[in-house]
């Protein structure tokens, strides 16, 4: 017999489906809702049902969107001449927070995984061959692209995705430059702590200073 009352235990498990959040956490998350003022519980519940009933992707990019088109896209200061294809919608979090970048953005929706029965019709990888083309209709009357960058997970599904979108890119549009976001060595580690692979990839991916 549980010591909460039905409601409060529901709550805890709804909140352990999370990922990262175990029984311990649940219960935490779930006495800070409890002891909440009715406002702030309530606000938190009408920002995740706005999130399930408004958020969709974007027409373009295929990035979350509560309108068309997301504000990376509608952004008229974004580089349109450069596309760089991620996985996953988070991906493009972690880039922008980089504040390196500023052209546009391509969501596959994942990266190839045979075992998985994830092909290339999985993906959105003729979405982003039409982009790259100009037969987009959201790309027509745009700038032309000049250049792909893969930003796929450095992983053996995401190094396959990578490869699969370069040599399909290359042959819709042979001046279209693509290159491949670099690997190697975070800022701050030993390469005494490296693997061999990571050292590996930072070699292959040098650069002169």
């Amino acid at each position: 017999m549980s010591a909460y009352a039905p409601v409060l235990e529901r709550l805890i498990e709804e909140l352990q489906r999370l990922p990262g959040i175990g029984q311990r956490s649940a219960q935490r998350l779930a006495f800070h809702i409890m002891r909440a003022s009715e406002r702030d519980a309530l606000a938190l519940a009408q920002a995740i049902r706005d999130v399930k009933e408004r958020l969709a992707l974007c027409e373009v990019c295929f990035n979350f969107a509560d309108a068309p088109r997301c504000a990376i896209c509608a952004d008229v200061r974004r580089d349109r001449s450069q596309i760089c294809v991620v996985e996953e919608p988070n991906d493009v979090i972690s880039i922008e927070r980089s504040r390196e970048y500023s052209g546009l953005y391509h969501v596959l929706g994942g990266a190839l995984s045979p075992a998985d029965s994830i092909g290339p019709g999985e993906l959105r990888i003729a979405e982003l061959i039409a982009r790259v083309r100009g037969d987009a209709p959201s790309e027509q009357e745009q700038v032309p692209v000049r250049e792909v960058i893969l930003a796929t997970n450095p992983t053996a599904s995401g190094e396959a995705t990578a490869l699969h979108i370069a040599a399909e890119c290359k042959q819709a549009a042979p001046g279209v430059a693509v290159s491949r976001l670099a690997s190697g060595l975070p800022v701050g580690s030993d390469l005494e702590y490296a693997d061999e692979v990571t050292v590996g990839m930072a070699l292959s991916g040098r650069r002169a200073l």
